[in-house]
Parts: C-alpha cells; structure tokens; sequence
C-alpha cells in the first residue's frame, strides 16, 4: 500500500454499464484502491477527471461521443498527474502507439485478468503519486519515504536544453517544450542561459525589460514577489520568462555561482524550469547542468552534430553525470537523409529517446512571427511528436524521482 496509508483514486470510463460494475467489483477487495467515479462517456470521464483528479483513470477505448485517446489528451492536458490506463478489446499495436503517445500510461486488452489490472493500476498510482509531489508538498510519497525526500520531490524540475553543435534548434525545443509543459497545475519557468545572445524573449516576442542580470547579485537574499517582477509573463500562454541580458558584454555580470542560486531559488517557485543553454560550456551552463534533474541533449542528423554529441556524452561520463539524466533526441529529422534514430542509438549504445521532424513550413515562420508554434494546431505530425516528448520528459523524471526517493528509504533503513 502506498504510504502505508493513502488508496490509489481510480475513475473507471466505459460506456458499457456491465463492465463499469464487473470493475468496480473486482477492485472492491483490494484495500489499496478506491474507485472514486464511474463514467459512461469519454466527455463525462474528462470531466469527472477535472473534478475527482483521480491518480488513475481505466479508460475504455471505442466510446461513442469521444473516443478514448481523445480523452486521454485532455485529462492529461489539465491534470497531468492523472495516470491514463487504456482499456481495449483490441490489441492492435496501431492503437497502442497513439494511446501512448496521447499519454496513457498503459495498455491492456479486454478483459484483463485481475493481477494484471491491479498492477497495472499500482504502477500508474505510484506514477500518479511520485507526479503530484512536484506540485506541491505532501506528506509522504511511494515507498513510504516521508520528510526530506518528499520535500525534495515537491520542488520543481531543472531540464537543461541542450546542444553541443550550433543550428540544432536548442532555442525552439525550449520554448515549444515550455508552452507543451505549462498549466495551472504545473507552471512553467522558461530561462535563457546564452548569456551573450539568447533568443528566447524573440521566439516568445517579448520585450526585454528585465534580465538575470536584475536577480543575479541579490542572488542570496532572493524573494519571490521580486522575482514575479523581473520575469516576463508571456500573456498567450502565461509562461514566466528570464531573459538574457540586452548586450553580449553584461554576460560577464553574471557567475555560475549566482546562476545556480536563481536556478534553485524558481524550482520552489514552478513545477518545472526550462534552460536554453548555449553551444559553449559556459561556467553558468556547466552549473545549470550539474544541478539539473534532466538534461535534454540534441542531435541533427548532421555528422558534426553526431560527432559533438559523441563527445559531450564522453565529457558527461568524466563530470560524473548519471546516464538515465541525460535525454537523447533528435530534432529536424528528415526520412530522406540515410542516417536514422535507430543507427544513431546503435552506435552510441544509447537510445534515442524522440525524434522530432523537420517541418519548415511550420518552424521557419514560427520563429520569425515568435509565435510557438506548439500555440496552434497541435494535430500536426511535429505538434504530435511534440507531445509525446513532452511525456517522455515527464516519465523519466518521474521515474527518477521515484529511484532517489527509493534509494533514500534503502539508505534510512540501514
């Protein structure tokens, strides 16, 4: 049982009232779960899911007015806690792929036998659970490890954007994966640190007004309405923005040191903090990294790119960075160049986590109206691949966080 203490919420979503009552049955003896709801329609269970926010929700697949995937989308998109567990008669691997890239956290043919349903339920509850801590403090989290590993856990996520090759699209995965990230529940804190010449307020079309340069020397003493002051708020997605500095040479102003500080200081502040780091390992982007949960490292198909990647994982090896922090993917994937994902993964003997392809036609004008292009129709093949990076990043840093907290109740028993 989680926490010792606390039930895994479940909201059951299927329009055939037989198997709503069979489940509610099954899952009556189990003492660690509680089946909060029952809905017989895909908009009913978007609802109920807004109002219950339970930790799973059993999802039924063919519904007449919406079918399951498409709920699966917006449950996800204003609770994203809320653990998705697809139910289905049909176990085509078609449908597997687009529940997952919806964000469904399983996948399971109809009708499940009971110990698969209920461990299916218990991963995604300690998903759910490890997923909330981020949010907010609470008082324990899985594995029944309270005090200082929830209060960690509660804090918001560092993610480094990263490329060590020029012309990557660093700059729009940062901002794209801010706006994807960002809502009520989990706000989102985008920083540039390309001191000399950060683009983000320009992807975003926001004024510079103020900088780090305004928090980096009251780094120490910093306070959280003075730091509401300073960021910009991009009124379209309500995304808080800490530019560069105005002219490359304040660069200097700024050290490692009081980066870091920032940094620290905005994860009590929002659910997840995005950097946009420069090509060059700067002392403030080599800090940003080493306090960083998650380091998202670039590679385009170009062999430079390829050959910079190579030797920044070397580096990352010698700085003593865990592997499973750094997130593998390629950008502006196009399928006529020879040189794939797979191969790529092969060779480095690490997998490429997401791919996202080169759409020219959508990213050139985006940037140039600095409009994200994540702001509009999200149904397009970038849009798409777009989302399903964005639940990478939320399942490895679930997944991390739930290791340390683990590691920390090994460590406490001993």
């Amino acid at each position: 049982m989680t926490g010792g203490e606390e039930k895994i919420r479940v909201l059951i979503v299927d329009d055939i009232s037989e198997t709503r009552e069979n489940i509610r049955k099954l899952l009556q003896f189990e003492k660690d779960l509680e089946v909060v709801g029952a809905a017989n329609s895909g908009r009913s269970g978007v609802e109920q899911a807004r109002e219950l926010k339970p930790d799973v929700v059993l999802m039924d697949i063919n519904m007449p007015d919406m079918d399951g995937i498409t709920a699966t989308e917006l449950i996800r998109q204003h609770n994203p806690a809320t653990q998705i567990v697809i139910l289905s008669v049909q176990g085509d691997p078609n449908y597997m792929r687009r529940a997952m890239l919806a964000g469904a956290r399983d996948f399971l043919t109809k009708p499940p036998a009971v110990d698969e349903l209920t461990a299916a339920i218990r991963r995604a509850g300690k998903m759910a659970f490890a997923e909330r801590l981020k949010a907010g403090p609470v008082a324990g989290m899985p594995g029944g490890v309270p005090g200082f590993a929830a209060a960690q856990a509660a804090l918001g996520k560092i993610i480094v954007v990263y490329s060590p090759k020029g012309g990557a699209g660093a700059t729009t995965i940062a901002v794209n994966l801010a706006v994807t990230l960002h809502n009520e529940e989990t706000p989102v804190a985008l920083v540039d640190a390309n001191l000399q010449f950060g683009d983000v307020a320009v992807f975003m079309n926001e004024q510079v007004r103020n900088s780090i340069l305004d928090l980096a020397p009251r780094a120490d003493e910093l306070e959280a309405e003075v730091v509401r002051e300073v960021m910009l708020t991009h009124n379209a997605t309500g995304v808080k923005i800490l530019a560069a500095p105005t002219r490359p040479e304040y660069a200097e102003n700024v050290t490692g040191e009081q980066f870091v500080k920032v940094l620290k200081f905005l994860r009590t502040m929002f659910s997840y903090i995005i950097v946009d780091a420069s090509t060059t390992l700067t002392d403030v982007v080599l800090a940003a990294m080493d306090t960083s949960d998650l380091i998202i490292l670039l590679t385009t198909q170009e062999i430079p790119a390829i050959k910079n990647a190579r030797l920044f994982l070397d580096l990352a090896d010698v700085l003593n960075i865990e592997p499973r922090r750094i997130l593998f993917i390629m950008n502006r994937f196009d399928k006529r160049i020879g040189i794939l994902p797979e191969k790529i993964g092969e060779s480095f003997k690490r997998e490429i986590s997401a791919v996202i392809p080169y759409e020219d036609r959508v990213i050139i004008p985006s940037v140039n109206r600095g409009i994200p292009f994540m702001m509009g129709d999200r149904t397009r093949p970038i849009a798409k691949n777009f989302l399903a990076l964005a639940e990478v990043v939320r399942q490895r840093i679930t997944e991390l966080a739930t290791e340390s907290a683990e590691n920390v109740a090994v460590v406490k028993k001993r």
